[in-house]
């Protein structure tokens, strides 16, 4: 489990194929890998890999045909930079909102413009993720736990500031920019519940209470 927190932004120092999959090698001075044990999970651009090496300043990671598939990783190039976050710990800081590292889809950056200090950014998603996109509702992008400002068909729209965009790969984002999309896991749980016997639950009582 992560937090949508980014602990680092590391670089993809080697991609090897390996039968049809890939190892990525991860590397960044950043992070106190003496800490870190081969099993561990470690989310990359939001995706939840395990490191089956360790090095000095990073790890190794093998990454399956499915992950390949379903999230941005098989764009990856040696030299890339990548959001870095560790899995929760007991006792850590939730700062952001809680995130499985399962990607859900791919988005696609659409729109950029200066806002104050800030950048607004304008993101595009598949059909079939937009119900679960909600005006100031949390969504994970490239593993950056993010508000949602506004909200049009499968369109949405974000305030990144200045911190933000220095210390993940967000700042360097233009229009076409393919990103990996968690939506949150709330959303998901009341969708499910909705469509079950939920003991009285509905969108009516959600929307009485506050939640829809």
């Amino acid at each position: 489990m992560f937090t949508g927190i980014i602990k680092a932004k590391g670089l993809i120092g080697a991609i090897e194929k390996r039968g049809g999959d890939v190892r990525l090698r991860v590397t960044t001075p950043e992070l106190p890998w003496s800490e870190y044990e081969v099993g561990d999970s470690i989310a990359v651009n939001g995706v939840c890999l395990t490191a089956v090496r360790l090095l000095d300043t990073g790890f190794d990671t093998d990454v399956s045909v499915e992950t390949l598939d379903v999230t941005t990783l098989k764009q990856l190039t040696v030299g890339d930079a990548v959001n870095l976050e560790p899995a929760l710990r007991v006792g850590d800081a939730l700062g952001g909102h809680l995130v499985s590292g399962h990607v859900d889809g791919i988005g696609r950056m659409t729109a950029r413009e200066d806002d104050a200090r800030s950048i607004r950014m304008t993101f595009e998603v598949p059909g079939e993720l937009s119900r679960y996109v909600a005006r100031k509702g949390s969504i994970c992008v490239d593993g950056v736990s993010l508000t949602i400002n506004e909200v049009s068909g499968n369109t949405f729209g974000l305030n990144i500031i200045p911190h933000t965009a220095e210390v993940t790969t967000m700042g360097a984002y233009e229009a076409g920019t393919a990103v990996n999309i968690e939506v949150d896991l709330l959303a998901r749980y009341i969708e499910r519940m909705l469509g079950s016997d939920a003991g009285g639950l509905s969108i009516d009582f959600l929307r009485e209470h506050g939640y829809a």
